[in-house]
This record gives C-alpha cells, sequence and structure tokens, in this order.
C-alpha cells in the first residue's frame, strides 16, 4: 500500500534490503576464490578462467535473462500477443548451435590466452582491421543494452513511486538510479567479473521464486488460465486508433515470416554478444560448457512462464501507457507488499548482474582490440587491467546519460539495431572455428556490407509514434514476406564474403598469418596450458 506520497513503503524497504545485501557481496567478491596476481584481465575480466558449472550457469543465465528480458517479454505480450513468444524458440534453439561452436571457442581461448572475440578473429585470421571490426561492432551494440538494463531499475522505481511525478527536479527524481549506478560501477570496478558472478546466485534464485508464485498465484486470484486467455483474447480483438485489432492469442499467418525469421535471428546473434562470450570464457573447462548447453534450457522453461505474465496483467485489468510498466504495476496490484518488493528485487537485481558482465565485456574488447593493438602495443597486463577497469565505468556512464537524456523508446530501438549489428560478426567468429577458408578481406567487405543493409532498413522501418527505427522487420527482397532485418543482412554477408572470397584467391591475395593449429580447437583444460598472446607483426589489414 502506497503512503500519501505515493511511495510503497514495505515494497521499497524489502527491495532496498535486497540491494544491499548483494551490495555487500559484490564488494566481498574481490575476496572469493582471490587470485596470486589480480593486476590482469583473466583475472579481472573473466574470474581467472575458474568457474565450475554451477557457478557457469548461473552467470550465464544471469547474463542471457537480464531484467530487461523480465519486464520486455510479458510486455510484448501485452502490448500485441502472441508475437512476443518469438523470445522462447529462439531461446531454444540457441542451445544446439551453440553446442556445436563454444566448445571449440573456449578451447582456442585457452590455448591461446584469448580474452575476447577479436582476439581470435585477430589471431585466425592475421587483420588487425576485422579485428577492430568486430571490437566496434561489439562495443556498439553492447552499449544500449546496458542502458535497457538501466530502464528496467527504472521502471520499478517508478512502480514503487521512487522519485516523485513528472514535475519532480530531474536529479531528484533521478536520484535512486543515480545511487544504484553508482553502487554497481563501484563493486565491477573493485570486484571484476567475479561480483556478478556472486550476485547471480541470489538474482536467480529470486527469480525463479517469484515467476514459481506468480504462475501459481496470480492465476488462484483471477478465475484460473482459462479465465485469463477469455479476457486476453477479448482485449487483443478490440481495434486500436488504426483500426486494426490490437493483437492475438496465435500469431495469424501474415505474421509468420516475420515470427521465424526474428527468432532464428536473434538465435544466431546472442552468442555474438560480447559479455555472453566474457561468461563462457570465464568457465574452467570445455565440458563445463558442453554441460551448460544442456542446462541452460531450464531458463527457457522460465521465459515461457515469464511470458504468460503479460496475459495476466491484460485479465487483471491493468491499465499503462508504457507496456514495460505492465508487470511492475501486475506485481504490485496482485501481490501482498512485502512479496512485491521481492518481486521488484529480482528484477533490479536482474539488471545489475547483465549490466556489470556487459559494462565488462565492452571494457575488454576496448583495452584488448583498440588500446592495446593500435594506441599502446607493449601495454603490460597492469595496465591493460587498469584500461578496463577505468573503460567499465566509462561505459557505465554512457549508458546512464542515454537513459537519462533520451526517450526510452529510442534506446529500445538502439537495442534492436544492436540485435541486428552484431549478428554481422557471426561469419568471421564462427565460420573461423571450423575452417580457414573465407579470406579476411571478404569477411570485412560482408561485415561492411551487412552493416550498411541493415542499418539503412532500420533506419526506414516507421511506426505509429516514430518516423525511423520504428522495428526490425521490413520487406525482405526477392522474397516479398516481411521479414527480420538482421537475418536479411547476415544473408547478405554470406553471399558477398563467399563471391569475395572466390574472387580474392583467384588473384592470390595475401592471406594473413594464422596462429592457431587444429589442434587448438579441442584442447581441454590439462592440455600444455595456456599460452600468452603472440606479438602480432606488420600484417594489420
Amino acid at each position: 500500500m502506497k503512503d500519501v506520497s505515493g511511495v510503497n513503503g514495505v515494497a521499497l524497504g524489502v527491495f532496498v534490503f535486497f540491494f544491499l545485501a548483494v551490495t555487500v557481496m559484490g564488494f566481498l567478491a574481490a575476496r572469493w576464490r582471490k587470485a596470486e596476481n589480480e593486476h590482469s584481465l583473466d583475472e579481472w575480466g573473466l574470474g581467472g578462467r575458474s568457474f565450475g558449472t554451477w557457478v557457469t550457469w548461473f552467470l550465464l543465465g544471469g547474463d542471457l535473462y537480464t531484467a530487461y528480458t523480465f519486464v520486455a517479454v510479458p510486455a510484448a505480450i501485452y502490448a500485441a500477443g502472441a508475437a512476443g513468444f518469438f523470445a522462447v524458440p529462439y531461446t531454444i534453439l540457441v542451445y544446439p548451435l551453440i553446442f556445436t561452436f563454444l566448445p571449440r571457442l573456449w578451447s582456442v581461448s585457452h590455448k591461446h590466452g584469448y580474452v575476447t572475440t577479436s582476439d581470435f578473429v585477430r589471431g585466425r585470421f592475421g587483420s588487425k582491421g576485422l579485428s577492430l571490426a568486430v571490437a566496434v561492432t561489439g562495443i556498439l551494440a553492447t552499449m544500449p543494452y546496458i542502458a535497457l538494463q538501466l530502464v528496467g531499475i527504472q521502471a520499478v522505481l517508478d512502480v514503487m513511486g521512487v522519485g516523485g511525478g513528472e514535475d519532480t527536479h530531474w536529479f531528484v527524481k533521478d536520484l535512486p538510479l543515480l545511487i544504484a549506478f553508482g553502487v554497481l560501477a563501484a563493486y565491477t570496478y573493485s570486484s571484476g567479473l567475479r561480483a556478478p558472478a556472486l550476485i547471480a546466485f541470489v538474482k536467480d534464485t529470486l527469480i525463479y521464486i517469484v515467476i514459481a508464485v506468480a504462475i501459481i498465484y496470480i492465476p488462484i486470484k483471477l478465475g484460473g488460465f482459462d479465465e485469463i486467455f477469455t479476457k486476453a483474447g477479448e482485449a487483443f480483438a478490440q481495434t486500436g486508433p488504426t483500426g486494426k485489432p490490437r493483437g492475438a492469442l496465435v500469431s495469424p499467418e501474415a505474421n509468420q515470416w516475420t515470427y521465424a525469421t526474428l527468432a532464428l535471428g536473434s538465435a544466431l546473434a546472442l552468442f555474438m554478444y560480447p559479455h555472453s562470450i566474457t561468461a563462457t570464457l570465464s568457465s574452467r573447462s570445455r565440458n563445463v560448457i558442453r554441460r551448460n548447453t544442456t542446462i541452460l534450457p531450464l531458463y527457457s522453461l522460465m521465459l515461457g512462464l515469464l511470458a504468460l505474465l503479460g496475459f495476466m496483467a491484460i485479465a487483471a485489468g491493468i491499465k499503462v501507457k508504457n507496456p514495460q510498466l505492465s508487470i511492475p504495476q501486475l506485481f504490485e496490484t496482485m501481490f501482498p507488499d512485502w512479496f512485491a518488493g521481492v518481486a521488484f528485487a529480482a528484477i533490479g537485481i536482474g539488471a545489475l548482474v547483465p549490466a556489470a558482465i556487459m559494462s565488462i565485456a565492452a571494457a575488454n574488447l576496448f583495452t584488448r582490440n583498440i588500446y592495446k593493438d593500435f594506441i599502446k602495443k607493449d601495454a603490460t597486463p597492469a595496465q591493460e587491467t587498469k584500461v578496463s577497469k577505468l573503460v567499465s565505468l566509462l561505459v557505465k556512464v554512457g549508458a546512464l546519460v542515454f537513459v537519462l537524456t533520451m526517450d526510452k523508446t529510442v534506446a529500445i530501438n538502439f537495442q534492436l539495431l544492436g540485435g541486428i549489428w552484431i549478428l554481422q560478426t557471426f561469419p568471421a567468429l564462427v565460420g573461423g572455428l571450423f575452417t580457414r577458408w573465407f579470406h579476411r578481406w571478404a569477411l570485412l567487405a560482408g561485415w561492411a556490407v551487412g552493416m550498411v543493409y541493415g542499418t539503412a532498413a532500420a533506419y526506414g522501418v516507421a511506426s505509429p509514434t516514430q518516423k525511423h527505427f520504428g522495428g526490425s522487420a521490413a520487406e525482405i527482397p526477392g522474397i516479398g514476406e516481411i521479414g527480420y532485418i538482421g537475418l536479411t543482412a547476415f544473408v547478405l554477408n554470406v553471399v558477398v564474403t563467399v563471391v569475395l572470397t572466390f574472387v580474392l584467391k583467384a588473384v592470390k591475395a595475401p592471406e594473413g598469418v594464422d596462429e592457431t593449429s587444429p589442434e587448438d580447437y579441442t584442447a581441454d583444460a590439462g592440455d600444455a596450458g595456456v599460452r600468452p598472446l603472440p606479438k602480432v607483426g606488420a600484417e594489420t589489414h
């Protein structure tokens, strides 16, 4: 129950309790599995590459299933119906896919001391230019993703009534978010990847408890799932200002290409994100990765149940202008105040874990593949770690400025654009793990074509609220169906890469030097140890 100031005191108290608890854990994490030499990216940025199956499972789960997932997936169901379920099949598709290539990436990275995907691309193809392209793409795609985690925290704070109304001074209104950001920045700087790895245990436990309670308790209060689906169906059948129905319980045939291509493209893109790879490379063996691909689908089951909350929000009569607020508002309406606080804490902590990993991953890319490759080639491990710590702070500041100065829909649209961009690194990364046939210049040209087409196509998509970047689906050239822009751009990328590889090999264009060997891709933790990164010679194009 909210007091006269509009603040839900009980929920806020529970939220603050959990927030303080994970803050303490974040700082104590620096002493967890304390390393002999803390001044290296292996230790600060990858947790010493020491995490076992369960720590990696919680870390990857905390990394991939974020606060924004918690808010946005059911919000998409609330706003449009079945179309929002695309997130469930894509997280099912992704695990067989990564089973084929992540163990290979872990092995070669372990053998050569690679910290980022760009490290691997540079080593495999002998090309700093291609490595730089992958690094810049990763940083650009990660920034709005971090911003959306802050949007998730902000949604919870708004529903709890923290920060005042629209007329409140901006500093007072945004002070709670600034405090949360400051705490996140401090313990990430101090503890590196160990902080989100430890906090992920709390985050995922809370999320599982909240969803288990919600999927039983809320339907009982609303009269059962039959009543929920009936009310949702009636709501979706109503026409809006455009004269079209709001949504549907089952996607109509006209939307099936969009649904399928968005699910497939998102599955291909998910483990191209730097934070996914950072969590992967922190594990201690390739078998840890293989086991995780078999148990991570438990999160997909959770995601399917989570998506149903969108229907429950409709049945409960939740009315919000911003669909992102629908689930926090559902929790406050349906749960006792104390348990609403637990649910809000799950979302808030669910933002802190991935935001920390994402900022570390982006910082590692900058340090290894821009700073060390192009600015200070003789940087020591201690200097690399210092730069990475500072850049992780700058990345979070950038995300905070993004959230505080721009409309939230802009952040969402840039995240959609980031998905289109990051998918264009797939041929260089995954292709390079299985074959050396692709020419480095062809991969760079394919990447450029995919980036330009994807950005231009997304720019041309309008929505009822904006002229540009209004979505991530457009007509597929030559087919005429509406499909995911990222997947179309990816196909163009691959076609250009293959054709140019034939041409460049025919004219005997110089190949880069491959510093890896076939046995590197199947090596495990006990095989010959980790080799330091060799110095790259003059071959930089």
